[in-house]
């Protein structure tokens, strides 16, 4: 009989533990289903080089993710970032990344990886603002100091990978650290000689100015790249 009343008692609670579920790890699943949906899409979206459609999948995603994802919330503000530098979205990545920067270096449980990442990202953000600011009429103490905070982040990221033995990572981030020298030496005459970086192109100016009235143009070339090279989007040197 108690046996009988034992297995009555668990069948008459499978209902209840089903709905505990539901309402609980069976919600938080369902909602990270929803957020690997986007992400797929965001990634799909980006290999059609649809930048704005990643950025919206991203921000969807971003969204739908449970209380308490910190480390995967930062993951995909970064990669939403990467796109919007990609989308005529420089100001707003360029915001956002600073903002990234500033709580991974805060949280010493951050991934190491992640914080070189979002680091990456956002000096490459800082040169592109400093291209379009110069581009704009800005003056020097307005662009000089963010093409210095590239070039000072660029420096510590080559010394990080030379520290961990990463050869190639450590030769990416000097040639970035070469084209951030190159970008705050260059005359103005140069610059607006070279073609404007997708990463520019499209993108609402930086400080609401129109763009510096051109003087004759030195022979063209495809970018300054031309002398080592400007940083893509994703540099993350892993």
């Amino acid at each position: 009989m108690a046996v009988r009343i034992l297995l009555l008692t668990g069948w008459l609670l499978l209902p209840v533990a089903g709905l505990a579920y539901h309402m609980g790890p069976g919600q938080e699943q369902k909602a990270l289903d929803v957020v690997a949906k986007h992400v797929r899409a965001a990634e799909a979206a980006a290999a059609d080089d649809d930048y704005t459609e990643a950025v919206e999948e991203y921000a969807a995603a971003i969204k739908a993710l449970p209380e308490g994802r910190t480390a995967e919330a930062r993951k995909l503000r970064l990669e939403k970032a990467k796109a919007q530098m990609l989308a005529k979205q420089l100001p707003e990545a360029h915001a956002d990344l600073k903002v990234l920067v500033e709580e991974l270096t805060a949280d010493a449980g951050a991934d190491p990886k992640l914080v070189a990442a979002a680091r990456a990202a956002a000096a490459n953000s800082e040169y592109y603002a400093t291209w379009l600011m110069r581009l704009e009429g800005a003056g020097r103490d307005e662009w000089e100091p963010e093409v210095e905070s590239a070039r000072q982040t660029y420096k510590l990221l080559a010394e990080e990978a030379e520290k961990r033995g990463d050869a190639s990572a450590a030769a990416k981030f000097k040639e970035d650290l070469e084209a951030a020298v190159r970008l705050e030496r260059m005359e103005l005459s140069e610059l607006q000689g070279l073609n404007l970086p997708k990463q520019c192109k499209g993108c609402c100016n930086c400080k609401g100015r129109k763009a510096a009235k051109k003087g004759p143009k030195p022979p063209k070339q495809n970018d300054i790249r031309s002398a080592g090279g400007a940083p893509p989007v994703d540099d993350s040197g892993h």
